[in-house]
């Protein structure tokens, strides 16, 4: 009598290393790419910041950490990273808040959500140089915005809004929630309606208020997605470049500037060892502040949904 092969016959080392060329195959090429591209580029970066070197010669002036300590110790740079600060405090204290608010407005059911969803997203779409380009026109003097106020009487609040230094860096932060107010409302929405109705219900009928709702029952499921919209609000503010750039190119006297435009700076005058020093602690204070996020924010996440044990 013949007896058919069962599962246990089989040989399952064969098998697991048929997995782990398919799993390679699929993940080289993603490999290749990411080493190419954002490994190779840091490690060369590390490189020329230990060079005094302008892009043209030869590496042979090693200077080590010199120009790591020039970056410490330059004024200008202290103050671009305390401009990065101040716009992140900002977005933190009222772009985020905003984007919440508006988010549990079109979670309610009012008339036109859908367009206005649309109108507040609208602005995200359009690349940051036209972004800048439009604003800083709306903002020169005797531009839109002069005219409006001057149109209403109100004389008195026309102001240099992107030639005044005190000014300069909070209208460049209007500029910038009008263009990502929407990306944060759009994520905080779709948290929102991950939320099952059934447990406002619930909080309703054991009498609880709509901001005893909002605070213990929306807040707290709402959580990881607004985490996620906070790293990336701190990210961006840490990396902003190009609106600022094309707006303002950091002036005046240096009151917009970011660490992003005066790494640019550094590039245009031919201080290539020092600018990838500067790049190397951009890159470095992003890194930190992902890793916290990942070791803290992220696995706080998964634990909760039972996905880390």
């Amino acid at each position: 009598m013949t007896t058919l092969p069962t599962t246990s016959n089989r040989k399952p080392a064969r098998l697991g290393r048929v997995r782990w060329w398919v799993i390679l195959a699929f993940l080289l090429p993603a490999l290749i790419l990411y080493g190419l591209f954002v490994v190779f580029p840091i490690v060369q970066s590390t490189r020329y910041s230990m060079y005094d070197w302008n892009g043209l010669e030869s590496l042979d002036d090693f200077v080590g950490l010199d120009n790591f300590k020039r970056a410490v110790n330059d004024e200008l740079f202290r103050d671009a990273l305390r401009h990065n600060g101040i716009i992140v405090v900002l977005s933190l204290a009222i772009q985020i808040p905003i984007s919440l608010g508006l988010a549990l407005l079109l979670n309610s059911r009012i008339r036109g959500r859908a367009l206005l969803r649309t109108l507040f997203f609208a602005p995200y779409v359009l690349s940051e140089v036209v972004t800048g380009v439009v604003w800083r026109q709306i903002l020169r003097p005797d531009g839109l915005l002069d005219r409006m106020l001057i149109s209403v009487g109100a004389e008195g609040m026309v102001h240099e809004w992107l030639a005044d230094p005190d000014l300069v860096l909070y209208s460049l932060f209007f500029v910038i929630t009008w263009k990502y107010f929407g990306f944060h409302m759009i994520l905080l929405l779709a948290g929102l309606q991950q939320i099952p109705k059934e447990l406002h219900e619930a909080a309703s009928i054991d009498g609880a208020s709509a901001w005893q709702s909002f605070r213990h029952v929306t807040l707290p499921l709402l959580g990881p997605t607004l985490r996620i919209s906070i790293f990336l609000s701190i990210i961006g503010a840490l990396q902003l470049f190009d609106l600022v750039w094309v707006t303002t190119k950091g002036g005046p006297i240096g009151a917009s500037s970011t660490m992003g435009t005066y790494l640019y700076d550094q590039f245009r005058k031919g201080l290539f060892g020092y600018a990838s020093a500067v790049s190397i602690v951009i890159f470095g204070l992003s890194l930190v502040i992902a890793l916290f996020y990942q070791r803290v924010a992220m696995r706080r996440d998964q634990q909760g949904t039972g996905l880390v044990g």
